[in-house]
């Protein structure tokens, strides 16, 4: 293209944007001969899903494998939020990018981006609920969808977000609420930033604040994560520092309540070095210091646990194992889990 913006002798004054394509449902198929879906398309493959595209935006596309998202680990997806990184970097005139995956941890995945990724263009998180081949497959719409709005300049410095079924989501209030259903995403506590109809973003709030990482991120040490459950005590905590576990986050009931027996080996754990993190396993609302019985959230944060605010335990357990990987001390830690201002 030259510097006039001609091309062929058309003027293509349509906005770049990276598609990183990972895998997940949206390229999957159904293989009689192993009983299931599987994956198989590629990204160029997926784009060609999606008519009329090319006619609004110029694709930069980006194939990083085809990955169930359920195989993730931290380093994989510290991997790809490189991959973003270097895509923006090397292009000045990308207007944002797009990040192909799985949904089954994709609330999960785009926080983790959000924790460590710094550019202010969007970057737009998307999947499907239904393989390519089903009916009603939601796959082409979606990406559409997250083409579009990673080229809109209203989403600028508003972080990560999830892209799903028209709704767009801030990554750290994003929850997956529905095993199957094609409207399986919301944000319980804030709703959605914004909504993207006929290929035109409407944002409907501009988020408060974000957590973030900076500088370099080592090697992630282990961290536990241990849901409450009536009848459950405290040895799967014993059990996790014993085999090393740095940090271990509960997931409470409410607002932050447990036993008295859970604290209990919550408090050895603390006494042994290793941070504590309380969470709720309510995927709406905050963790809290309200109620002084013994097991109480009062209780806890008296004893040094560290109170996650909104975020849900597998988000506590990626920023808690980042901030650690990134050297964070136990205020840099606390300071990292609580809600933007």
């Amino acid at each position: 293209m030259s510097p006039s913006g001609l091309q062929d002798g058309r003027r293509t004054d349509r906005p770049r944007v990276a598609v990183l394509f990972t895998g997940g449902t949206i390229s999957m198929t159904v293989d009689p001969a192993v009983g299931g879906a599987r994956p198989v398309l590629d990204g160029a493959e997926l784009l060609a899903s999606a008519p009329g595209l090319a006619d609004r935006v110029d694709v930069v596309p980006i194939d990083l494998g085809r990955t169930p998202a359920s195989h993730f680990t931290f380093a994989a997806l510290l991997g790809i939020a490189k991959s973003v990184r270097d895509a923006l970097t090397s292009g000045a005139t990308l207007a944002g990018a797009v990040i192909v995956q799985g949904t089954d941890t994709i609330d999960e995945a785009a926080f983790v981006y959000d924790l460590v990724l710094d550019d202010v263009r969007p970057v737009v998180v998307t999947g499907a609920m239904r393989s390519a081949d089903a009916l009603g497959a939601d796959g082409p719409a979606n990406l559409c969808d997250a083409i579009m709005a990673a080229a809109d300049p209203a989403l600028s410095g508003q972080g990560v977000v999830v892209l799903m079924s028209g709704e767009v989501h801030a990554a750290d209030g994003v929850v997956k609420l529905h095993a199957t259903a094609v409207d399986a995403f919301g944000s319980p506590d804030t709703g959605p930033l914004g909504r993207i109809d006929g290929g035109r973003l409407h944002l409907l709030r501009r988020r408060a604040g974000r957590r973030r990482i900076v500088g370099p991120v080592g090697p992630v040490p282990p961290v536990a994560l241990f849901v409450v459950a009536v009848g459950l005590d405290g040895t799967a905590i014993d059990a996790a520092v014993t085999a090393g576990a740095r940090a271990i986050v509960v997931e409470a009931y409410g607002s932050g309540n447990t036993g008295p027996e859970i604290l209990a080996a919550a408090t050895r754990a603390m006494d042994a070095g290793v941070t504590v993190v309380l969470a709720s396993r309510a995927v709406g609302g905050a963790v809290a210091p309200a109620y002084a019985f013994p097991g109480g959230g009062a209780t806890w944060a008296r004893a040094g646990a560290i109170l996650a605010g909104h975020l849900t335990g597998p988000k506590a357990r990626a920023a808690v194992s980042l901030g650690l990987a990134a050297g964070l001390d136990r205020a840099g830690l606390a300071a990292l889990l609580a809600d933007p201002a």
